[in-house]
């Protein structure tokens, strides 16, 4: 009867085995999408099959909104030093003076992003108390599409660069109010490559994150202890961290320390820490390619079941 149940108790063991091993096999291999039963659309399941280029680890993307005096004077400078290109998010009516240094920029391959041309937000802000100005609660979709547009060609105009990226101002994604709140996302999902966002929770997970609504996370007032850990944590986890500042200088409410900056990018630039530090534009584009790609092998393994 010993012998009999040992027996027994090896056959289970290994039959436990093999089923883990399948099911972490499919989970971290296995369908990178899912057939949607309901509508017949081909959707990202997981991580399955996503790649960095080059063997990274994960990536990087430092962006800045606005376009402010402190991030041509120290910002350029420190990202140029470390030969780090960002994304600078600029609204022209505040930048006309510098419009040779953003040319500069350019020229270095940093790139220039649409952030509209008005920055519109909820008018609960303070700055828009009493100033007569229009905020998103008023705002309609021809307004906002006629803002889209004009600051797509103003940037053109000035700077000889049509931008393929969109940062949502103050990281607002609606229009209207109560009963005509919508979304302009799906707007700037057919006008750019990417949406990004601002004050969100986390690292954007690249295989099935909607571009269209990337995940900002603060720069400013943050001490590079604090950014390590988001770092860490991307590298960890194969995501796309994607960081947002403002001024660039001492640490403050909507400011990026200096010191941190600098050592964002010595860490990135780091080749054993595996990151691939880039543009949004050129992160975004590749994250586009690869979910186009696993969505293709997901397609030709739907059809190929059925045969």
């Amino acid at each position: 009867m010993l012998v009999e149940f040992k027996k027994k108790s090896v056959v289970i063991a290994i039959v436990s085995f093999i089923a883990l091993f399948i099911i972490g096999y499919f989970l971290v291999f296995g369908q990178a999408i899912l057939k949607n039963e309901n509508n017949g659309a081909v959707v990202i399941n997981n991580l399955g099959g996503f790649k960095w280029p080059e063997g990274k680890k994960a990536a990087i993307s430092l962006s800045f909104d606005d376009g402010r005096k402190s991030q041509i004077d120290l910002g350029l400078r420190i990202l140029n030093r470390y030969g780090v290109k960002a994304s600078f998010y600029v609204s022209l009516p505040m930048n006309i003076d510098r419009v040779p240094e953003w040319k500069k920029a350019i020229s270095k391959g940093h790139e220039i992003g649409n952030h509209s041309l008005n920055h519109p937000c909820s008018v609960n802000y303070s700055f828009y108390w009493g100033s007569g100005k229009i905020g998103l609660e008023d705002y309609t979709n021809e307004m906002m599409h006629k803002e889209l547009d004009q600051s797509n060609a103003e940037i053109e105009q000035l700077l000889g660069v049509r931008p393929k990226t969109f940062a949502y101002p103050c990281g607002q994604t609606f229009i209207g109010r109560g009963g005509t709140v919508e979304s302009y996302i799906p707007m700037v999902a057919e006008q750019f490559i990417v949406g990004r966002g601002w004050l969100n929770e986390g690292p954007n997970i690249p295989a099935f994150c909607d571009l269209s609504q990337v995940m900002g996370m603060p720069m400013d007032n943050q001490k590079f202890a604090s950014i390590k850990k988001l770092m860490d944590t991307a590298v960890a986890n194969g995501q796309w961290l994607v960081l947002v500042g403002h001024d660039v200088g001492g640490i403050g409410a909507q400011s990026t320390d200096a010191s941190t900056l600098a050592a964002i990018c010595k860490y990135a630039k780091d080749p054993g820490n595996g990151v691939w530090i880039d543009t949004v534009q050129a992160i975004g584009s590749y994250v586009q390619q690869e979910q186009s790609r696993i969505k293709s092998v997901g397609r030709k393994e739907a059809v190929s079941s059925k045969k």
